[in-house]
């Protein structure tokens, strides 16, 4: 842990600069949005600073670098969400992440319950939502649904004891991931049924808490994937 925190400097530093200069409203300017990338940007360098080729063993970094380089994208749609189009297409690029992850934590062991615990949840979220969803958003607002309950599900799945002890670095997955979920809900809640006091706060909190969860990640994940693949053969 004590090589990870010092990679993780300029990440809280950003951090703490948004909360200074926006954290209680957006703007949409190119100073706002340059402010409010560079924590992701700051996870990115991260990740690639933990190593990264195309070999198997970096399959998982790579995934996470994709979707951490399309959440980036999605934010920079959303500062300007009420241009025509970039809503859709921000809401896409982070569909785009939502796979990426989900497919880095890949699908066993498969846990189906906490799978039907996410159906459930997502269902009911919908269902209150439906009504107030209109035009291209009712068909992408339940696709995107989908992909975040079920990498939701899947951070969840593939936290298991090793000699009784957690490892923390699935963990940091698994609690990034329900941070995400969080943090769009309370977008949605907040965009299209009621007002949300403080809304920007919590949803930026839990945001920024979700990709450094996830980012995390990736420490030690190459030798988890030389386990699984040696495993495999």
């Amino acid at each position: 842990m004590k090589s990870v925190g010092p990679k993780l400097v300029p990440f809280f530093k950003t951090v703490a600069i948004f909360f200074v200069l926006f954290g209680q409203e957006e703007k949409a300017s190119i100073f706002f949005c340059i402010v409010k990338c560079l924590p992701v940007i700051s996870l990115i360098v991260f990740v690639l600073l933990h190593g990264m080729s195309f070999d198997e063993c970096y399959r998982y970094s790579r995934r996470i670098l994709v979707g951490l380089i399309f959440s980036a994208i999605g934010d920079i749609f959303l500062v300007w969400k009420s241009t025509p189009g970039n809503m859709e297409l921000g809401l896409l690029s982070f569909a785009i992440a939502q796979i990426m992850y989900a497919r880095a934590f890949g699908w066993r062991p498969l846990k189906p319950y906490p799978g039907s615990a996410f159906l459930l949840l997502g269902l009911v979220v919908y269902s209150y939502l439906q009504i107030y969803v209109t035009g291209l958003m009712a068909y992408l607002a339940p696709f995107y649904m989908t992909l975040i309950c079920t990498m939701a599900w899947r951070a969840m799945a593939r936290v298991q004891f090793y000699d009784d002890l957690w490892t923390w670095t699935k963990l940091c997955g698994c609690a990034g991931a329900v941070c995400f979920l969080i943090s769009d809900l309370v977008i949605a809640i907040n965009m299209f049924a009621v007002s949300i006091p403080c809304a920007h706060t919590i949803i930026m909190l839990t945001y920024y808490a979700a990709q450094f969860g996830i980012s995390l990640s990736v420490v030690d994940s190459q030798a988890d994937e030389l386990i699984r693949i040696q495993k495999s053969q």
